[in-house]
Order: C-alpha cells, then sequence, then structure tokens
C-alpha cells in the first residue's frame, strides 16, 4: 500500500526507479502541471484583490489587539483543516483529483459573489470568506496530488517549483489589479469583487477543460494507470474493492505508522509551531518603519517577488542535493527575518532585507515540502498523505499565530520576537535530526 516505507528521506530524496508521470520527459515540465499553474495564476488573482488588505483592516481598522489579530489569523489559515482531510480522503476514495479539485476551485469562485451579496454585513463577509478558504483546503491536496503523478520523482521539486512560479504571480497581480480597479472606479469595492469572480471561474473552466482526468492514476474505464500498476508494491497491507483502491480513513491516518512519512510530519509541524508567519512581519515593518498604511497592502508584493524569482531554482536545487536542505534553508532564512527586526537597522535597508529573507523562505519551503513527501506515499495514498501533512502544518501554525499574539499583548513586541526566535532556533535543531538520511539499511 506505501511506497518507500523504509526509505526515508535521502540524498535527492527518493528517487523512485518507475517515473510516475503523464507525458514528463526529463528536463521538461508536464503539460497538466502548467496548465494547473495556469489555474493557480488566476484564481489568485481571484483571491489576493480581496485579501491584500486583512490585516490593515483588522488591526489598524478595527482596533483588533495583537491577541485577537493573531487568533484570526492562525483560525483564517487553520479552518481549512478538517476540510484538507476530507478532500484528500474524497481525491483518493474513487481517484477523482480532478473532480473535487475542481469543486475546490468553483467554491472559492463563488464566494467572490457572496462578498458581493453581503453588502457590507459582517456575518456575509465572514461566510464568504470561510467559503473561501473551505475551497482552498478542499482543492489542494488533489491537486498537489495531480502535480506529482504528473512528475517523474526526479524533478518532483522542478514541477512544484514552476507551479508555485505561476501561483506566485497571480498573487503579485491581484493586489495590483485591485488597486487599479479601486482607482478607476473611485473605490467601487463591487466592482473587485465582480472581477474578482470572473478570474475564479476562468480558473476552473480552464481546470475542466485542459486538465486530463485523472493523471497518472488511473486508465479508463476504472482500471488502473500504467504508472499505478508498475509502482504499486506487492503485500497484505494493499486492500483494494472491485472499484479501485479502496481508499479509508484509518488506511489513510495508517500513514502515521510509516517511518518516512512519519519524520517529515513532524518536522513540519514543529517548524511550523515556530513560524509566526509573512502577517505578523509585515505588521512588525510597519511598526518599526512608521510608513504611511497606505502603503501596508504592497509589502507582500516584495517577498512575492522574491519568492517569483526563487521558486523554481530552489526547486531545481532540491532535485539534486536532496530537499531537506532547502526546506531547512528556507526557515533558516525566515528566522534571519526574525533577527533582522530585533536588529538597529532601519529604513529601507530593513524592509528590503526583511521583504528578501520571506520571499527566500517561501520558496525554499512550499513546494518542497510537497516534493518531500510525494515519494514516500503511494500514489493511492498522494492526496490523503499530502492532506494530512498540510493539516499537520496548519494547526501548527495556528499554534504559532495565537501564541506570539498572546506573547505580543502580555510583553510587548521585542520579547515576543526573541521568544520566536529562539524556538524557531530550536525546531530547526530537531527538524535537522528527523529529516537526516537513516543509516544503510534501516527505516
Amino acid at each position: 500500500m506505501y511506497l518507500a516505507s523504509t526509505g526515508a528521506v535521502t540524498k535527492g530524496d527518493a528517487a523512485a526507479t518507475t517515473p510516475e508521470r503523464s507525458g514528463a520527459g526529463r528536463g521538461r515540465v508536464a503539460g497538466p502541471v502548467l496548465v494547473l499553474g495556469a489555474v493557480s495564476l488566476v484564481t489568485d488573482i481571484s483571491s489576493e484583490m480581496v485579501t491584500a488588505v486583512l490585516p490593515l483592516y483588522f488591526v489598524l481598522q478595527l482596533g483588533l489587539s495583537p491577541l485577537q489579530f493573531g487568533f484570526l489569523d492562525g483560525l483564517y489559515n487553520g479552518v481549512t483543516a478538517l476540510v484538507r482531510l476530507a478532500g484528500g480522503y474524497a481525491a483518493d476514495r474513487r481517484g477523482r483529483h480532478k473532480l473535487v479539485a475542481g469543486g475546490g476551485y468553483a467554491l472559492s469562485a463563488l464566494s467572490r459573489l457572496g462578498l458581493l451579496l453581503a453588502g457590507g454585513a459582517t456575518a456575509g463577509i465572514g461566510a464568504a470568506l470561510a467559503a473561501d478558504r473551505i475551497g482552498k483546503g478542499v482543492r489542494t491536496a488533489p491537486r498537489d496530488a495531480l502535480i506529482s503523478l504528473s512528475s517523474p520523482p526526479d524533478a518532483l521539486g522542478r514541477a512544484f517549483g514552476v507551479h508555485r512560479a505561476m501561483d506566485t504571480t497571480g498573487a503579485l497581480l491581484g493586489p495590483l489589479a485591485a488597486f487599479a480597479l479601486l482607482w478607476a472606479t473611485a473605490d467601487a469595492y463591487d466592482a473587485v469583487f465582480v472581477v474578482s469572480f470572473c478570474f475564479g471561474l476562468l480558473g476552473v473552466l480552464m481546470l475542466v477543460a485542459f486538465v486530463p482526468g485523472e493523471v497518472g492514476v488511473r486508465g479508463r474505464a476504472g482500471t488502473p494507470g500504467r504508472s499505478e500498476r508498475s509502482a504499486r508494491p506487492e503485500g497484505p497491507e494493499r486492500s483494494e474493492g472491485p472499484g479501485g483502491p479502496d481508499v479509508r480513513a484509518p488506511g489513510a491516518l495508517g500513514l502515521l505508522r510509516v517511518p518516512a512519512f512519519r519524520r517529515v510530519l513532524i518536522a513540519a509541524a514543529l517548524l511550523g509551531a515556530a513560524t509566526i508567519g509573512d502577517s505578523f512581519v509585515y505588521l512588525l515593518l510597519q511598526r518599526r518603519l512608521d510608513f504611511a498604511v497606505a502603503w501596508f497592502p504592497l509589502l507582500p508584493l516584495g517577498s512575492a517577488a522574491v519568492y517569483l524569482l526563487l521558486a523554481v531554482p530552489a526547486g531545481r536545487l532540491a532535485d539534486r542535493t536532496g530537499r531537506r536542505v532547502p526546506f531547512l534553508a528556507g526557515h533558516v532564512a525566515m528566522l534571519g527575518g526574525y533577527l533582522l527586526l530585533l536588529s538597529p537597522a532601519a529604513g529601507r535597508p530593513l524592509l528590503a532585507g526583511v521583504l528578501l529573507l520571506v520571499g527566500v523562505f517561501y520558496a525554499a519551503t512550499d513546494g518542497v515540502l510537497m516534493a518531500l513527501v510525494a515519494p514516500v506515499v503511494a500514489q493511492e495514498r498522494r492526496a490523503s498523505g499530502m492532506a494530512v501533512l498540510q493539516t499537520g502544518q496548519a494547526l501548527a501554525r495556528l499554534v504559532a499565530a495565537a501564541g506570539f499574539g498572546a506573547a505580543w499583548t502580555l510583553w510587548g513586541v521585542r520579547p515576543a520576537l526573541t521568544c520566536a526566535a529562539l524556538a524557531l532556533t530550536a525546531a530547526l535543531a530537531g527538524a535537522a535530526l528527523l529529516l537526516r538520511p537513516p543509516p544503510e539499511g534501516r527505516p
């Protein structure tokens, strides 16, 4: 049932013997990966058009305390935990990765209409944002599973890097499109919501029209595809029904018994619990530099630009050197951002340095983590395994956001940030031990 259950995180991170691909040649990125990247690009334009100003709105306009914002920020990112698991389970149940991912994209698109119909009502806006997060949670694991199943194992870092670069392009264009619309329409937010919905709908249509059905997972009429037949190991752990792999919830959670998967999960959760997130970093920058709040929504664009430039090189480096090294190095970059905020640096050097380090963090960790875990999860459990990993990381970041917000409120900014830096240093040491290559012949 599980691939590489004894081999963990070695150099190159499991360059497997049988490529899991659908038309992907060496040195090229598969067509489905490029289409999924385009879908993510237009969807991120849609999403970022309405979410770029949330930290500013909550803290500076509504006057929430850092503790309250910490809980809201963590919940906003952690609310997808259970739906991630449900999305992964549903996608693996009959190999319906495309169908489940499409449903998540469609729900996020419809949430833009919810914002339009809310009319400024807090409950309506909250419901629309929750629908967007649920849609994101449902689609993420099946989409990442499709990417991994469309790519050869020794090019997973490159494939995820290309996808994340295209995704980040949307994150860059979204706020710019929103500002342009508000300027052209004299602050008509309804126009932003309508255009955002149109971009979201375009993403759904692209997915339906151009992504092949169940890439690399299943052939026609419910029969296993070539890569599934060749890569599926024999043994008593496999359990199949008449319609294909029998994916039960205990079976998916049974991945926790696989040493390689368990080590990656614990390391990601440990680091997530010590990472306060970029929203707090941007608020700390605004506090240190005391610039006009009108510039605040543009801060994510700086780190997103760095992410865009480095995502593909980081993925290629991960394929060549082993994925644990870039993944840990990315968290070292975030630690550098904390230390820079604690230093006497000021002005443009502080601004440029922090945004650069945040961008390096995301480029070296986001897609690389998915490439790190993919080779140790069997194809028929791929979406479920990624959902379990993403859920653990999201819950850990909820703890980090709430904890930092509480520390900021009780002790002040500098002691809270010092504690965060110490916690991340300890987490890095623990993760490095967990992800080190095992001795030959041992799990």
